[in-house]
This record gives C-alpha cells, structure tokens and sequence, in this order.
C-alpha cells in the first residue's frame, strides 16, 4: 500500500511518500504532484524517505513533473533516497537531472536559492498576495479607439463600417474583429479578438467556432485585420506585477482595486493579464451583428427574447485551471476621460478585457519571466476560445503587465 502526505513547513511544500512507486500506485502520485502544481506550487519537496521501490512508471512521474515545473522557474527536490531507490536514479541518470538531498541544513541552502527575487514590493491583504516592481523608463501609451459600438445592439453593421490597421500597428487590443482580403468572404467571420504583441487571435460568431490566429514575424507581411468595433494601445510597462490567493480564488474585480491602487497620474490603464482560472465568467457572440442578419421584429439583440440565440453567456464559471491570457484597459478617472473612451465601458464596471482560453497547465510566478512566458503560452500552447471577461472571473494566481495611457 502507497500513501501520500502533504505538509507545509517553513513556507515550503512536503509531499511525503510511503511503500511503493510502480504502475499501479503512480497514477496517484502524479495526481498529488498535479495538484499541488495546479494549485500554485512552484517548488516541492518529494519526503522519500519511507519509499522502498521505484519502478520505471514512478520514474516516468517525477521526470514529468519536472518538466512541467523547469517550464515556470520551479523545481522537484527529492530528499533522503534509500541506497537501493538511488540505484534506480542513478542507472536511468535522473540523479544528474534532479537536485537530491539527505539533510535539511542542504535543503535550506537549495530553498534560500529559489526564492523569488526580494526587489519587488509586496503587500498581503484579505488573503490575496500581490506584488509589483515599478519599471525605470518607461513610455505611455496611445489608446486608440476603433469604429464605434454604438451599430451592436441593433445590429446594424454594413461593410462602410469596416475599419482595417495593419497587424504591425496592433501591439495591444480587443475588438470584434476578423482577418480577411474580401468583405463577402470574411463577413461572417467576425468575432472577440485579442491582440497581444502584434499576434492575433480571433472568435468567429458562427455555429461551430475555432479560434483563428496570425503570428507576427515583427516585420510586416502585409497582414491586415478587419474591425467593426474595439481599442488598440501600444506603450511600454509602468509597472509588472504578481498575485496569488492564499483561499480560494481572486476574481477581475478585486484585481482591478489593486491596480487602481498603484501610484499613476494616468487615468487610463492598459492591462495584459497572464493568469491560471479558478472558473472564468465570459461572453461570446454567436452570431455576426451585421444588418443582415437584424432580428426581424426590430428588438435589439440583447432583448431577452433574442439573448439566447444571439450571446453565449453561461451561467455557472467554466474552464477551470487553464492558461488564461486577458488585453484590456481600466479607467481610474471617470471625469477625465471623453465620452467616445466611456463608451468602452459599462455603468457598473471600470474595466474592460478580452480574454484568451489557452490550455490548462502552470504558469511561472517570478515578474521578472513576465515577458518570456507571455511569449511560451501565445506561441506553444492550443487555445480554446476568446472571450469577454466578466468582473468576477477568478483566479488562483497570475501576472501583470501595466500601461499608462493617453486617451
């Protein structure tokens, strides 16, 4: 029999393992070790003292898991190996793979190391952790407000309504927006779009949707992108910054307070959001609001009579522990922003994003991977869907990227 064990001490995770690892009792271990990844942990401490036999499957646990881990900056220790279990290790080579200890005075020494950086401020409060490092030079950013939604309620969008920008202009974004070189064929295609550093990625409102995406090389293709409505920005970072609940979950809304907290003359953020769900809140057209296809009795298509056909809106938070990459603006000052930025936002809420479901799996926590692990998830994982994210979207942990704005 094979039992597992997790404790917490000195701020570090144990998972004690006692008997056998083998085909049959693996699967359980890797699902504690999945668990605890999920939920957050970066670095993990395998107690494999009381364990008398590794087979070949145990072997296969710890090498994935070590590779989900080097991806987000942590690591597996695996402390106190028998003799005959090291053997295992050492004709396989994983002992030159993993980092093996047999004393808590070389633990310490491994752990001090793996802290994350101490140059940033952090501040704990109602169970949330946040930290943030202000960025030296940095630029603000132009917003730049496309088209008008003013035409998709009634849906009364016609081709004139188009609006095209070259993909080397989109840095940042959200819109409802497509890809295409003729209007009678990408029309119906329209749909949430995110722009994240000149990539596309876009939702069309059609039966059975798929995301669709353009790559930007950082020259340009001559790829260009086909709006009806939404907001590109560009700048560089005022602040990076990281979060982790200590319960349950941190949902947009609690996230938009911090932010709105930070030091800033602006009163206009922009925010790129890279973050592991704890259930996502979110709303998609289904179908394209152009004038063709406006509901015959004239209501518009938030009506409740044509909601259902017109909006995905669950009820309940869906997709639980996948990669979400979130593009989206936070408005501080009302009163100093025009009307045509106002209209971006609802009466009741202060922010505004788009966001993209990419698959489930970890995140690094260190701010200062920010930007390298944007790139990973845009570029090596599969994405689902786009997206806009309701305020109580949630959250177990994530990073921040913020743009002051010119509106």
């Amino acid at each position: 029999m094979t039992t597992c064990t997790i404790t917490e001490r000195s701020g570090i995770t144990w998972l004690a393992i006692h008997g056998r690892i083998d085909s049959m009792t693996s699967p359980e271990v890797q699902h504690h070790i999945d668990e605890l990844i999920l939920g957050g942990r970066r670095l993990i401490v395998i107690d494999m003292e009381e364990v008398n036999f590794v087979s070949s499957a145990g072997l296969r646990v710890f090498i994935m898991a070590h590779n989900q881990l080097q991806k987000v900056g942590g690591e597996i220790v695996l402390y106190k190996i028998s003799e005959f279990v090291m053997l295992v290790f050492k004709i396989s080579g994983f002992d030159q793979i993993f980092k093996i200890v047999s004393t808590e005075e070389e633990l310490s020494v491994i752990c001090s190391v793996c802290v994350e950086e101490s140059e940033v401020l952090t501040t704990t409060k109602g169970g949330i952790i946040f930290k943030h490092r202000e960025m030296v030079g940095s630029a603000t950013g132009v917003l730049c407000v496309v088209g008008s939604q003013d035409k998709l309620a009634s849906s009364d969008y016609t081709e004139d309504d188009v609006i095209t920008i070259s993909q080397s202009e989109l840095h940042f974004g959200t819109g409802l927006a497509t890809v295409g070189e003729r209007y009678d064929e990408y029309k119906h295609l329209f749909g949430e779009a995110l722009f994240i550093k000149g990539n596309i990625f876009f939702y069309p409102a059609t039966r059975r949707p798929a995301v669709d995406f353009m790559f930007y090389s950082g020259e340009n293709s001559g790829t260009a992108c086909r709006f009806l409505h939404g907001f590109v920005f560009n700048g560089t970072y005022r602040y990076l910054a990281a979060f982790e609940s200590e319960q349950d979950f941190i949902t947009i809304d609690k996230l938009t307070q911090y932010i709105m907290s930070l030091p800033s003359n602006a009163s206009l953020l922009g925010i790129v959001l890279l973050a592991e769900s704890k259930g996502i809140y979110g709303m998609n057209l289904k179908q394209v609001p152009l004038s063709e296809n406006k509901p015959v009795d004239g209501n518009d298509i938030f009506d409740s009579v044509h909601f259902p056909s017109w909006i995905n809106f669950p009820v309940d938070p869906v997709d639980d522990n996948h990669i979400v990459v979130g593009v989206g603006m936070i408005c501080r000052d009302r009163n100093s922003c025009s009307a045509e930025v106002l209209k971006l936002f609802s009466s009741e809420s202060n922010v505004h994003m788009h966001g993209g479901i990419f698959e489930k799996g970890p995140i690094s926590k260190r701010i200062d991977q920010f930007s390298g692990e944007l790139d990973r998830v845009i570029t090596e994982l599969d994405i689902t869907k786009v997206q806009h994210l309701l305020g109580k979207s949630r959250f177990s942990n994530g990073m921040l990227g913020i743009i002051e704005l010119e509106g």
